[in-house]
């Protein structure tokens, strides 16, 4: 089973956001980020990356390039997590299921007041 936050915020879409690993972060990183949405964090990502890899040398930036990527699949979802809490959102449930479409499903059985939101 995986486990899923559903975060709430009025008028909008509930988001769900999976719990643990992610390998999209892993091997993007920053690009990752925002193509989740997580401006802030992706720039400040793209932004550290770059610097290091100016200050550092290239021996060691191998060794720090892949302890970041480390890192982010680590901390993906917990940063995309965040950038929705600055955004108004709320943590609404927590949903254990197989897969999305299902932890969906089981999100609108609980509360089918949420369905209107996709109208």
């Amino acid at each position: 089973m995986k486990v899923w936050t559903v975060h709430l915020r009025d008028g909008s879409k509930p988001e769900l956001v999976r719990e643990g690993w992610s390998w999209g972060a892993f091997l993007f990183q920053g690009l990752w980020l925002l193509a989740t949405r997580a401006w802030i964090p992706g720039i400040v990502w793209i932004a550290v990356e770059l610097g290091l890899a100016l200050l550092l040398p290239r021996e060691i930036m191998t060794i720090v390039a892949a302890a970041l990527a480390v890192l982010a699949g680590f901390v993906g979802r917990d940063l995309v997590r965040w950038q929705l809490y600055r955004r108004g959102y709320v943590l609404g449930h927590v949903v254990a299921e197989r897969n999305g479409d299902a932890a969906w499903a089981r999100l609108l059985a609980r509360r089918p007041d949420l369905a209107a939101r996709f109208a």
